[in-house]
């Protein structure tokens, strides 16, 4: 069975290039051009993949992927003509997994569409366990992380960046592996993904478990 993936873009020159490309990648493709109609397309046709520009007449996309994360966990492609980190670090932390800045080449775009899609599918086949990090509780299965408050609200990436990382304790993980493993990336030019990512982890959990390796990437630091 196809793939859906819904473009969410007000340029129709945009719009139409990247449904056509993904459509030649066999992707079934739907389209929305402001914020409203992509929260109700979303819920409607349950795409497995968003592909979403921040810039959208109604509400922006920050507000369109807070809305569709809401009702369920679904990757999220991020368009931006913004380079800013600020603006980055505010898509990422309302759910998005990755994003792109215009101008972007198509085979990029596919390329991560693809990566999206394959963590998805091994997302779905994580078995039924728990990791206890000190305070902090990582339950496999629900994907739910926990602490001494309670539940700890970690979007899709971070949460697979801290699992990944939780069962190599005390391991030095370069970035350029956790770009293949959770991404399916093997350019390691995107590295500031991942910077960007534990940033926003450490922010949620606390800044003592993962600890920056100068030069190769990150370790988690369980404690005694």
């Amino acid at each position: 069975m196809n793939r859906t993936v819904l473009v969410v873009d007000d340029e129709p020159t945009i719009s139409d290039a990247v449904s056509a490309r993904l459509r030649g990648e066999g992707f079934d493709v739907v389209t929305a051009s402001d914020g409203p109609s992509a929260v109700e397309m979303c819920l409607r046709v349950r795409p497995d993949v968003v592909v979403l520009d921040v810039m959208l007449p109604g509400f922006d996309g920050l507000e369109v992927c807070r809305r569709i994360q809401a009702d369920r966990a679904v990757p999220v492609l991020m368009l931006t003509a913004k380079s800013d980190e600020t603006d980055m670090l505010v898509g990422l932390g309302v759910g998005a997994d990755d994003y792109l800045s215009k101008p972007f080449s198509m085979r990029e775009l596919v390329a991560r569409v693809h990566a999206l899609v394959r963590r998805s599918d091994r997302t779905a086949l994580v078995e039924s366990s728990s990791t206890n990090l000190g305070v902090i509780t990582i339950d496999h299965h629900a994907r739910r992380v926990s602490g001494i408050d309670g539940e700890i609200h970690l979007t899709r990436t971070e949460f697979d960046i801290l699992l990944y990382l939780s069962g190599r304790p005390g391991a030095a993980v370069a970035r350029e592996t956790l770009l293949a493993e959770l991404w399916g990336w093997q350019d390691s030019a995107s590295s500031r993904t991942v910077d960007s990512h534990v940033k926003a982890l450490r922010r949620k959990i606390g800044g003592d478990l993962i600890r920056t390796v100068h030069g190769v990437g990150y370790a988690l630091d369980v404690p005694r």
